[in-house]
């Protein structure tokens, strides 16, 4: 039986560990008949170690995003494993901690610039510099958290993924005449490492498992999952500028 992604080379980002939305990505895609490359950024001995747990170890490449110099090397990295690119991974999100928690009208331009540039702007520029890899369209797919409300302790990373969104319509303005699709999957709220480092997340987690009308598993990112790796396939072909939630149906119904 044929996969979902047979034959797809997949760049995927964000991977930290197993409990990561992206690790989740990467496993389905694999499962599904992808090629993957991983990036990482900061503990990369332990992306290495987590990278092994796929069920086709998986080669790791670093990448800090804000720095110019490795992402104009990249594609050149990204060749030492495949000869190509089919689909690109953002799960790339970071805020210093003055700008979450409560503290929006505290935070300082600097702290959210550092926000904006990794958890916004990051997202353009991987995919400009991924162009030269994609010469025959594809697929770029982000993670966001539903940027339409203003979330308690959220602040300005809610800020951030508000642009984002946006960042992802103007891409697939941008990047459509080239045959390069770009979609997000809004998820609900999951204890990756990222959420828990939100100060008072967990006040809203109780909420969304009790509301949502098809209810929701704080540990389980494998439908998020699932919907990135749909949205890599050929069977998503004529859409693009799209955010497409996975979050037990929460964004629907009232509070």
């Amino acid at each position: 039986m044929s996969g979902l992604l047979d034959g797809k080379r997949l760049l995927v980002t964000g991977v930290i560990t197993d409990a990561s939305i992206a690790f989740s990505v990467a496993k389905v895609a694999q499962e599904n008949g992808a090629e993957i490359v991983l990036t990482g950024y900061g503990r990369m001995s332990l992306v290495e170690r987590i990278a092994k747990r796929l069920p086709k170890p998986a080669p790791v490449i670093e990448l800090d995003v804000t720095d110019e110099e490795q992402l104009a090397s990249l594609p050149d990295h990204v060749r030492k494993h495949v000869d190509g690119l089919d689909g690109i991974v953002h799960s790339i999100a970071f805020g210093p901690q003055s700008v979450l928690g409560g503290e929006f009208l505290n935070a300082g331009w600097e702290d959210v610039a550092k926000a904006l540039q990794v958890s916004t702007f990051s997202y353009k520029s991987l995919a400009t510099a991924c162009l030269p890899l994609m010469p025959d369209g594809g697929s770029i797919v982000g993670l966001t958290f539903d940027a339409t409300l203003a979330w308690p302790v959220y602040d300005w990373m809610g800020v951030a993924k508000a642009g984002l969104e946006s960042a992802s319509r103007y891409l697939a303005l941008h990047l459509g005449p080239q045959g390069i699709r770009s979609n997000l999957v809004s998820a609900g709220p999951l204890r990756t490492m990222a959420a828990k480092s939100i100060p008072g997340f967990e006040k809203f987690e109780e909420a969304w498992v009790e509301r949502s009308p098809l209810g929701w598993d704080l540990d389980d990112a494998e439908p998020a999952a699932r919907a990135v790796c749909a949205l890599l396939s050929d069977w998503f072909p004529a859409t693009s500028g799209e955010v497409i939630h996975v979050d037990g149906g929460f964004h629907a119904v009232g509070t």
